[in-house]
């Protein structure tokens, strides 16, 4: 397995971590995830780690909390061989506090979560969104606390925008505290939003991107195909309603690029897209599910390889929009003759860092 800097925080993560969201199966969108019990999730966790996959994620909101448990209880006795990352705000209970950053539900919220993991402290806590409510100050404070208390060792933000995580950042640096370090974000060859914005922030901030739903939540898994039904089992049959909206046709082009590809390199769909992903800009960890043993070890054959260059820019075409405003003019040359193009457009050429 190959490790990679989280951001600028001289920590090491695995190119692939295991999201735990199919442990549990409560609740209409996460128990068409999966429902994965200890028993599975243990067996599941010794795949991982026999092939270097030590980072595991997961959310208060998972089930209820069942994932965290579940989790815990399959990593029972090799606490120290994992990273346990988690995450927190959104609403995980009924009261009035039970939601948000603010300094009282981050800090019940992490001792909740500590409690459930069985463990005494999170390696990687996320803000699973940002809090408009709570000011920036007191959140940044409040985490910065926790992780002076041992509590936390690694903090990231999750679907935040640009502006949002720069002005955390700001605050952060005002007061000497903690910075985000790591950006869990949606990126696929079907969302390429985070792209934009958030990768050029991504550069100059020093934070790595953990990337979830890798496979544009199970599009493209292979089994997706022009002109057929969606196969039964199909996540999409019960979750299309919370799903990243995607543009059939291009769904389709993107499905047709990959399926040439696997076919050049004799890896399955899954592997290619993945692979793809691995070889981005900032990408320090792409997270991949599994609801079995035969899923988990078919996208954990998407290292120890590298699609070539030729492969990599026709995925890119097929999977290509154009950008929102303000970025449209440089891509499609209203600028290109007087003005360079900004970082969001040739940023995708250079190596990973």
């Amino acid at each position: 397995m190959e490790y990679r800097h989280l951001g600028h925080s001289g920590f090491k993560v695995p190119a692939l971590g295991f999201g735990a969201g199919t442990f549990g199966g409560k609740g209409p969108l996460f128990s068409a995830w999966g429902n994965t019990d200890v028993d599975e999730a243990k067996r599941l966790v010794d795949i991982c780690l026999d092939a270097g996959v030590n980072l595991f994620d997961s959310a208060d909101v998972y089930s209820d909390g069942a994932s965290e448990t579940i989790l815990g209880s399959a990593l029972k006795g090799r606490r120290e061989q994992a990273i346990i990352s988690t995450k927190l705000t959104l609403r995980a209970g009924d009261g009035p506090n039970d939601v948000g950053a603010s300094r009282h539900h981050l800090i019940t919220g992490v001792e909740r979560a500590l409690k459930r993991l069985g463990t005494d402290y999170i390696d990687l806590l996320q803000l699973h969104h940002f809090d408009a409510m709570t000011p920036v100050e007191q959140v940044m404070s409040t985490l910065d606390e926790l992780v002076r208390a041992g509590k936390v060792r690694y903090l990231g933000a999750s679907n935040f925008s640009g502006w949002q995580l720069m002005k955390s950042q700001a605050a952060a640096d005002r007061h000497g505290r903690a910075r985000f370090v790591a950006n869990q974000t949606y990126y696929s060859l079907v969302g390429r939003d985070y792209e934009w914005e958030l990768m050029p922030l991504g550069l100059d901030q020093g934070i790595g991107a953990i990337v979830w739903s890798p496979l544009g939540w199970g599009r493209l898994t292979g089994k997706i195909r022009r002109g057929q039904p969606l196969p039964p089992g199909s996540r999409l049959h019960d979750t299309t309603g919370f799903a990243p909206p995607v543009d059939e046709e291009r769904l389709y082009r993107v499905v047709d690029a990959l399926d040439a590809v696997a076919a050049e390199t004799c890896r399955t769909v899954p592997q290619v897209a993945l692979n793809w992903l691995l070889q981005r800009p900032t990408v320090s960890s792409v997270l991949i599910g599994a609801r079995n043993e035969q899923q988990l070890r078919d996208n954990l054959g998407a290292v120890g390889w590298a699609l070539d260059a030729a492969q990599v820019a026709r995925l890119d075409a097929a999977s290509a929009v154009m950008p929102p405003y303000p970025y449209y003019p440089y891509w499609n040359g209203m600028f290109a003759e007087r003005n360079p193009p900004p970082v969001p457009f040739n940023v995708a050429t250079e190596p990973q860092a």
